[in-house]
């Protein structure tokens, strides 16, 4: 999850949930360099998010499904305890006034 603080990666990934893209694609589409954009791309393929395969001489890169599919159980395991603590907060009676 670390790898998606960062606003820059965030919307990488969200690029790349449309379609698989080279860097150039990626950095034409992004306020930032194509370094910037390699370096991002690098911790998210590090992270396990991201996956890449030659074209030619260029590289393209894609979500990860297993990856994706991690993070993803990781956000559903925080969010179900989160609303368990919820109705449980919910669920205790309250104060009276006297």
């Amino acid at each position: 999850m670390g790898a998606l603080g960062d606003p820059t990666r965030r919307a990488i990934i969200a690029c790349l949930a449309e379609r698989p893209r080279a860097v150039g694609e990626l950095a034409d589409a992004l306020p930032v360099s194509r370094p910037a954009v390699s370096q991002h791309l690098k911790v998210l393929k590090s992270a396990g998010l991201v996956t890449d395969h030659a074209a030619g001489t260029r590289r393209i890169y894609r979500l990860d499904p297993v990856g994706v599919a991690a993070l993803r159980d990781q956000l559903d395991t925080f969010w179900s305890r989160a609303l368990e603590g919820y109705q449980e907060a919910a669920e205790q009676p309250g104060e009276e006034n006297p």
